[in-house]
C-alpha cells in the first residue's frame, strides 16, 4: 500500500507478558502482617528473621481506606508497568475455548448479525441496524485521527453523515456498498502497516453482513494498535513524571500503614550485615563494596543497596515476604531468578563439555552454537514445577556425547573413549546439585558480572564477562540490562526511603 502523508505512524502491536503486579500490591495494601502470619504458620525455620521491628506496631485500617488505597495502587501499577517494561503491549482479548463467556458472546453476536441479515433481506430493505453500525464505525474512525488530520476528519464527517444516510434510506437511494467501500479505504489510510493485508482482504468480501462483521473485527485490532501507539508515545513523558507519582502514591500508602517499610528495613539490614561480615565475599568482585571484616569500616550505602538487589535474585519467595517497595516487581525478579538459574546450568554444562573436548572442537563457533541451542532446548521447561533437572541432565549428557563424538569424527580427531564419555556424562549429571563446584563457580561469576554492571551505572562498554561465561555472554547481558533497568528505576522512586533507613542502619554498624 502506498505511503500516505496523513497515515499515522502507528507501531505494530507486539507480544506482552502477563503480570500480577496489581494483585501483588493490593495484597500488600491489605497488610504485610498477613504475609508474616503465613510465614509463621508455614513453620519456616527463618521465622525469627521476619519478625517486625517493635517500633512499628500493626495498625488496623477500615475497608473504605483499603478500597481507596487500592484505586491508587491500580493506577500506580499500570504506570509502573508501562515505564519499566519496554515490551509492554496491549493485546486483543482472547476468551478461552469452550468457556461460558465465549459461548454467550458467540450466541449474542450471531443473533445480532442474523437480525441485520433479515432486515437487509426485506423488500424494501430496512437499514436501522446498518445505520447504527455505520455510526459506530464513524466514531471509531474519528477516534484514530490526530489533531492535524483536518482533511480526513472532514471527509469522514461528510461521507458518513448519518442524517443524510437516513434520508437516503427512507427514499430508497442508499448505496450501502458504496459506504462500505469508503470505510475500507479510510481504514487502509489509518491502519498500521501490519494491518494492510487484513484491510485489503475486506475488498474481496461481497456480501454486506459478512463484510460488516469483518470490518468490525479489523477495527478492533486497529484499536489495539492505536492504544499501543499511544503507550509508545507517552512513555518518555510518563517516565519524567512516574518517579514522583509512584513516590507520592507509596507515601499515601505509608501514611495509612506506617509499618509498610518493615520488610524493606530488614532487607537492607541483612545486606549491610552480609557485606560487613563478608558472608558472601565469593559473590562479589574485588573492591565490590564489601567492608572487610566485622571490625572494618562501615559499608558504602550504594554498595549496600546494590548488594540488597543481588539478594533478590536468590530470594526464597515461598518462605519470606518480599520487600514492600519492590513488591510490584516481585514477579519480574522471580523471572530473572529463573533465567539466571537456567543460565547457570547451561553455562556449567557447556564449560564441562568444552573443557573435556579437544581444543579444535570448542573453537568451532558453529558447533559451539549448535551445542548451546540443543542444551537450551532441553532446559526449556526449567520453570515448570514438574521439571526434573536430574532427568533432563541425563538426557543432555547422552545428547552432548553424541554431538561431540560426531564432531570429533568430522574433524578427523581421536574419538571419545567409553571411559571419557562416562566421565563427561557424570560431570554433566553432577551439575544438578547446587553444591557442584562447577555450578557454584558459574553462579559466583554471574553475580560478579551483575554486580559490576550495576556498579558501572549502565555505562558503555559493558563490564568484561568473567572467564567461562563466554558461551552464554549474549543471554547474560540481556538479563543484566533488564535487571539494572529495574534496579535503577526502583532506586529513583524510593531513594529517599532507602537513604533514611540506611542512615540509621549504618550508624548502628
Amino acid at each position: 500500500m502506498s505511503e500516505n502523508p496523513d497515515k499515522p505512524n502507528i507501531n505494530e502491536a507486539g507480544k506482552s507478558k502477563s503480570n500480577d503486579s496489581e494483585q501483588d500490591l493490593e495484597d500488600a495494601v491489605k497488610g504485610s502482617d498477613a504475609a508474616l502470619q503465613k510465614t509463621v504458620k508455614s513453620g519456616s525455620p527463618s521465622t525469627q528473621r521476619v519478625q517486625r521491628p517493635h517500633s512499628s506496631p500493626p495498625r488496623f485500617v477500615t475497608v473504605e481506606e483499603l478500597l481507596e488505597t487500592a484505586k491508587g495502587v491500580t493506577n500506580m501499577a499500570l504506570a509502573h508497568e508501562i515505564v519499566v517494561n519496554g515490551d509492554f503491549r496491549i493485546k486483543p482479548v482472547e476468551l478461552p475455548e469452550d468457556s461460558l463467556e465465549k459461548r454467550v458472546k458467540e450466541i449474542v453476536h450471531k443473533a445480532f448479525w442474523d437480525c441485520l441479515s433479515v432486515q437487509l433481506s426485506e423488500d424494501p430493505p430496512t437499514y436501522d441496524h446498518a445505520i447504527k453500525l455505520v455510526g459506530e464505525i464513524k466514531e471509531t474512525l474519528l477516534s484514530f485521527l490526530l489533531p492535524g488530520h483536518t482533511r480526513l476528519r472532514n471527509q469522514i464527517t461528510e461521507v458518513l453523515d448519518l442524517d443524510l444516510i437516513k434520508q437516503e434510506a427512507e427514499n430508497g437511494a442508499l448505496d450501502i456498498s458504496k459506504l462500505a467501500e469508503f470505510i475500507i479505504g479510510m481504514m487502509g489510510t489509518l491502519c498500521a502497516p501490519a494491518r494492510d493485508e487484513e484491510v485489503k482482504k475486506l475488498k474481496d468480501i461481497k456480501e454486506i453482513v459478512p463484510l460488516f462483521r469483518a470490518i468490525f473485527s479489523v477495527l478492533d485490532l486497529m484499536k489495539v494498535d492505536m492504544a499501543n501507539f499511544a503507550i509508545t508515545s507517552i512513555r518518555p513523558h510518563l517516565m519524567q513524571q512516574s518517579v514522583e507519582y509512584e513516590r507520592k502514591k507509596f507515601q499515601q500508602l505509608l501514611e495509612k500503614q506506617p509499618n509498610s517499610l518493615d520488610f524493606v528495613t530488614q532487607w537492607l539490614e541483612e545486606a549491610a550485615e552480609d557485606l560487613t561480615n563478608q558472608k558472601y565475599k565469593s559473590a562479589l568482585p574485588a573492591g565490590g563494596g564489601a567492608a572487610g571484616s566485622g571490625d572494618g569500616p562501615t559499608p558504602n550505602p550504594v554498595a549496600v543497596q546494590n548488594y540488597a538487589y543481588l539478594k533478590l535474585l536468590r530470594w526464597d519467595h515461598l518462605r519470606r515476604p518480599f520487600p514492600e517497595t519492590v513488591l510490584m516487581d516481585q514477579a519480574r525478579f522471580q523471572e530473572l531468578q529463573l533465567q539466571l538459574e537456567h543460565l547457570t546450568v547451561l553455562g556449567a554444562v557447556l564449560l564441562v563439555t568444552f573443557s573435556m573436548a579437544a581444543p579444535g572442537i570448542s573453537s568451532q563457533a558453529d558447533f559451539a552454537e549448535k551445542l548451546k541451542m540443543i542444551v537450551k532446548i532441553l532446559l526449556t521447561d526449567t520453570h515448570l514445577p514438574s521439571f526434573q533437572l536430574k532427568d533432563a541432565l541425563t538426557t543432555i549428557g547422552e545428547k552432548v556425547c553424541l554431538e561431540v563424538s560426531s564432531c570429533l569424527a568430522l574433524c578427523g580427531l581421536t574419538p571419545f573413549t567409553t571411559e571419557k564419555e562416562a566421565v563427561l556424562k557424570g560431570q554433566i549429571q553432577a551439575v544438578a546439585s547446587p553444591d557442584d563446584p562447577i555450578r557454584r563457580i558459574m553462579d559466583s561469576r554471574i553475580l560478579i558480572f551483575l554486580e559490576s554492571y550495576l556498579a558501572s551505572g549502565h555505562q558503555k562498554p559493558l563490564p568484561t564477562v568473567p572467564g567461562g561465561l563466554g558461551p552464554v555472554q549474549k543471554e547474560l547481558e540481556e538479563v543484566a540490562i533488564k535487571f539494572v533497568r529495574l534496579v535503577n528505576y526502583n532506586k529513583m522512586v524510593f531513594s529517599p526511603y532507602y537513604d533514611a533507613i540506611l542512615s540509621k542502619i549504618l550508624v548502628r554498624s
